[in-house]
């Protein structure tokens, strides 16, 4: 703009921090016309092994390897580690990228951890009470106990905020250890029957659903999880459902699961990687 090499309908832009309107204004730069970079959302099941970086020093192996040229553009919403695997979001939005992160939001987030040993209600109770690790306090919004024998449990997790390998710290808190770790949905996103290493591009409805932060909400569409204890089918616990749909049993009784919400299944055939899936 100093440079007078910026022109804003024709004429030459003077003044720094002139504004505007991203449909009706023409801005040109050195005589060639700006074009507005179109936002982009990704979600991809990230497999084990994989980082979530744009690059990395050492040449490891990241999740922008998975993508095509024309998506490199965009960066990772949050993190998981290296051998966690699961449902994750890229985007070049970052008010997307804000909306998805930051504590203030509550957006939920549902992992399935398999872990050594025989998990029990009493400690998913602690895990929703809290637990204290590295001197941090970790708290699961909900939990739910999917399997258990002597030699490995099955658990379902909810959680509001994303601190640092924070699944994994809560099970070292009930001195069990996780061996396997999968995120399954982000708000009302579910991963669904995405291959691992696939991605496929978000529609319109789920970015605004994200973008309302309506699972934060009670009545809101998300996950209707189970009581602690109270065991499904793991094929029953991939899907996501609706509280709208939901039927309330007011005698105590196990509530009645009506319809799919959001997610891969129950509603339409999406393209994934030029394939339906």
């Amino acid at each position: 703009i100093t440079a007078g090499r910026v022109c804003v309908n024709g004429r030459i832009a003077r003044e720094l921090g002139v504004r505007v309107h991203p449909e009706t204004d023409r801005v040109q730069v050195d005589g060639k016309e700006a074009r507005l970079r179109r936002k982009q959302y990704i979600a991809l099941h990230k497999p084990a092994g994989c980082l979530c970086s744009r690059g990395d020093p050492e040449h490891r192996r990241t999740v922008m390897e998975l993508l095509p040229p024309e998506w490199r553009t965009v960066y990772p919403v949050g993190r998981l580690d290296r051998d966690t695997e699961g449902l994750l979001f890229l985007t070049n939005d970052e008010e997307f990228c804000l909306r998805i992160t930051h504590p203030r939001y509550g957006m939920i987030k549902r992992y399935r951890a398999t872990v050594e040993g025989r998990a029990d209600a009493a400690g998913l109770r602690r895990l929703q009470q809290g637990v204290f690790h590295g001197g941090e306090r970790l708290t699961a919004r909900r939990t739910r106990l999917l399997e258990a024998n002597r030699t490995h449990s099955i658990v379902e997790v909810e959680l509001q905020e994303g601190r640092n390998r924070e699944v994994r710290r809560m099970f070292e808190a009930l001195s069990l250890r996780v061996i396997q770790l999968r995120r399954l949905q982000i708000g009302p996103i579910c991963l669904g029957e995405l291959p691992a290493g696939k991605w496929r591009v978000l529609t319109r409805a789920e970015v605004d659903a994200l973008m309302s932060g309506a699972p934060a909400r009670r009545g809101g569409v998300g996950i209707v999880p189970a009581p602690v204890g109270v065991h499904r089918s793991r094929r029953a616990s991939e899907r996501c459902w609706s509280d709208a749909f939901r039927q309330r049993n007011d005698e105590g009784g196990p509530d009645p699961w009506i319809r799919p919400a959001l997610g891969l299944r129950g509603l339409r055939q999406r393209r994934v990687n030029g394939s339906s899936a």
